[in-house]
C-alpha cells in the first residue's frame, strides 16, 4: 500500500509540474498593447490621425509640432551617419523620442520595457515602475559620469505608447522629473508626436527610419546644424 501510495504522490506531484509549466507556455510575455484610452484623439497620433494643417517639422518617421522654447537635435549613430532619434530641449528638460515598427494587433512597450528594466539594473541602476498617463513607465536613477570626473545618478523616466502598427519610446530626463509644470509641458509635448509608420512592411521592433528636414537636407552630412536642430550621439539607444 505504501508503494502505490507514493506512485500516486509522485503522480500528482508531475500533474502539477506540467500543469505550472503549460500555464508558463501559455502566459508568455504580455504583448497587449499599452496606451492612453484617448490615444487616437489626444496623441501620440499615428500620421493618418494628424492634423493636416499643422506645420509639422518632418523627420520622416517622426514629425514634430514646433513650439516657442523647444530646441531639436537629429541623434546621429557614429560611423554611418543614420538618425536614430530625434532629442528635444524644452521646459529645463530633454525628451529623447525613438520610433518602432510594432505587429498590428499587438503591443511591444510591456516586453520593451521589461528589457529597459533589466539593463538599467545590470548598469547598478535602479528603476521603480509606475503607472504615468501614458500607462506603465519606469523612473530610473542610471549611474553617469559628472563633469567632475564622479560618478552621479542620472534620474530619467522611461515611456512607450502602442499605437496602430508602431511603439513611440520616450526617455525623460531634467526638471521634468520632479517639476508639475515642466513634466506637464514635456508630456503634453510627447503626446503632440506624430509617428508615420508607413506602408513598407518592416519586422517588428525595427527603427522607423529618420530623416533629415528638407530645409536642412542641403547643408551636407552636418544638415542637421539648422537653426533648430544640431546633431548628437543616442543617449538611450535603440530599444531592441
Amino acid at each position: 500500500m505504501t508503494d502505490d501510495k507514493d506512485d500516486a504522490l509522485e503522480v500528482v506531484a508531475a500533474d502539477e509540474e506540467a500543469t505550472e509549466l503549460a500555464n508558463e507556455i501559455a502566459t508568455g510575455p504580455d504583448d497587449s498593447k499599452s496606451a492612453p484610452e484617448d490615444r487616437a484623439t489626444e496623441g501620440p497620433f499615428d500620421a493618418s490621425e494628424a492634423n493636416p494643417a499643422r506645420p509639422y517639422v518632418d523627420l520622416g518617421g517622426i514629425k514634430i509640432l514646433p513650439r516657442e522654447g523647444l530646441h531639436l537635435r537629429l541623434e546621429v549613430e557614429e560611423g554611418t551617419n543614420r538618425v536614430v532619434a530625434i532629442g528635444l530641449d524644452y521646459a529645463g528638460s530633454t525628451l529623447q523620442v525613438q520610433a518602432f515598427a510594432a505587429p498590428r494587433t499587438t503591443g511591444l512597450w510591456h516586453e520593451i520595457r521589461e528589457q529597459i528594466e533589466d539593463q538599467i539594473l545590470k548598469q547598478g541602476g535602479t528603476s521603480t515602475l509606475e503607472n504615468g498617463p501614458f500607462g506603465p513607465e519606469l523612473l530610473a536613477a542610471v549611474p553617469a559620469a559628472a563633469p567632475d570626473g564622479t560618478t552621479a545618478a542620472r534620474r530619467a523616466r522611461f515611456v512607450g505608447v502602442d499605437g496602430p502598427r508602431w511603439l513611440l519610446r520616450g526617455v525623460i530626463a531634467g526638471r521634468a522629473i520632479e517639476d508639475p509644470a515642466a513634466k506637464a509641458a514635456v508630456e503634453d509635448l510627447f503626446r503632440s508626436v506624430v509617428v508615420v509608420r508607413g506602408g513598407n512592411p518592416m519586422p517588428p521592433r525595427d527603427l522607423i527610419p529618420l530623416t533629415i528636414p528638407q530645409t536642412a537636407a542641403g547643408q551636407g552630412p552636418a544638415g542637421a546644424q539648422g537653426p533648430n536642430a544640431t546633431p548628437g550621439s543616442p543617449t538611450g539607444g535603440a530599444a531592441r
